[in-house]
């Protein structure tokens, strides 16, 4: 097969086109120009966020023909090995099936020689974290005290499995996930360069999906364009993915401000009809209604970042609520759905959820009781008092029946 995908095709070469990790790659930019390279670097973060891409960039930017420099050349002997992941200086190991102490022992083994073209031997470990106790003990002394021409590169999703030893041997950086808007002005120009027309509604769908990982967000990008061409609509993109759109949150809500129980089992046999992941809709409802509460809070509509038709919905929708009838909404959908994974009938345990959100009474906060009540006290006080009228008995009185006399 020919066909290169769309995450490998756009993968970053430079430590520029890697995006919304500014804090790593200028750090590793600086310590490069001054250089100021430690000899161990561990990168943690989610997946799909950068990690060993810029652990390969930084081996090019170090071993490159024209450096060490931050701008690797990309078109030199040795960059092009790196990238194809021939290169016999830059090892690029999988953690998880290369485990066991053998493996590293033979890998400390290897540390000793010097390397054979480049200027340093770079150690590339992916998924740090499956070494066993055993290997990681095996790399202390030479994480401590390694030679001055190799450097080690970990790269790991779950830090909090690698022992404090090694963490206190390197340098760590966190990746963070990327946020919905970079991610789909990146989208956005990968299908401009490959001629597909898509709108930012549905790119934005996209990268939401994705969940900040970038590499996810592209591969969706390649599954929508294999289903609906060179021509995407919302449509399809929302239908492919099964995204719950945003107009079924309103909808909801709409019917819980009008207490509408009726509209509300019509939404749930939608809701059924149409398959959507009921653990993805109670994720999107409490997202939702935190956004609406956010807005009423702050009357900021930049905290909302969705298209203008949809603010002016949410805009609307905070006048119904109060904070605190927001605050008990977010807390009955939250609670739903952690008690969702042990219900044997999802759909009878959301459409419940639904319908006695329509059935909460609205709150009345207690500054407004005592408010009513010093109302009521002045009203007493002002008012003349009305005589006081003789009580007038209902009973009835029984005579005794009096005989004639004889």
């Amino acid at each position: 097969m020919s066909y290169l995908v769309l995450a490998r095709k756009w993968r970053p070469t430079t430590f520029s086109e890697v995006i919304g990790q500014e804090h790593v790659t200028v750090t590793l930019q600086n310590a490069i120009e001054n250089d100021r390279l430690a000899s161990a670097y561990i990168f943690s973060g989610p997946r799909g966020v950068g990690k060993t891409t810029t652990a390969r960039i930084l081996a090019k930017a170090l071993n490159c023909e024209t450096g060490p420099t931050v701008d690797p050349c990309n078109v030199c002997d040795v960059c092009k090995e790196i990238i194809s992941g021939n290169s016999i200086d830059v090892l690029e190991i999988d953690g998880a099936s290369n485990r066991g102490i053998d493996e590293i022992r033979n890998l400390r083994e290897s540390t000793r020689y010097t390397s054979a073209q480049q200027r340093s031997k770079i150690y590339i470990i992916d998924e740090v974290h499956m070494l066993t106790t055993e290997a990681f003990n095996a790399l202390l002394k030479t994480l401590e005290e390694p030679p001055p021409h190799v450097i080690f590169i970990f790269a790991t999703t779950e830090v909090n499995k690698i022992p404090s030893t090694i963490l206190s041997r390197c340098q760590r950086f966190d990746f963070r996930r990327i946020s919905t808007g970079k991610i789909t002005e990146q989208l956005q120009k990968i299908c401009t360069q490959e001629n597909i027309h898509i709108d930012e509604l549905s790119l934005s769908l996209i990268a939401k999906k994705s969940e900040g990982c970038m590499r996810d967000s592209q591969s969706l990008l390649d599954q929508v364009i294999s289903f609906c061409g060179t021509d995407v609509k919302q449509n399809d993109v929302s239908q492919l993915l099964g995204v719950i759109g945003l107009d079924v949150y309103i909808d909801i809500l709409s019917a819980v401000a009008e207490k509408d129980a009726a509209k509300i089992f019509t939404l749930s046999q939608t809701i059924y009809e149409k398959g959507y992941s009921y653990i993805e809709l109670l994720a999107g409802l409490a997202e939702y209604i935190n956004k609406v509460l956010l807005f009423k809070t702050t009357s900021d509509a930049r905290v909302l970042f969705e298209k203008e038709e949809f603010i002016k919905t949410i805009k609307a929708q905070a006048e119904l609520f109060n904070d605190t009838d927001l605050l008990r909404l977010y807390q009955a959908v939250v609670e739903a759905a952690h008690d969702l994974r042990w219900s044997n009938n999802p759909q009878l345990h959301v459409e419940m959820l639904l319908v006695r959100m329509t059935k909460m009474i609205k709150t009345v906060e207690f500054e407004q009781i005592l408010s009513e009540l010093d109302v009521l006290k002045k009203k007493a006080i002002t008012e003349p008092k009305q005589p006081k009228q003789p009580e007038q008995s209902d009973s009835v009185r029984i005579l005794p029946e009096v005989l004639p006399q004889k």
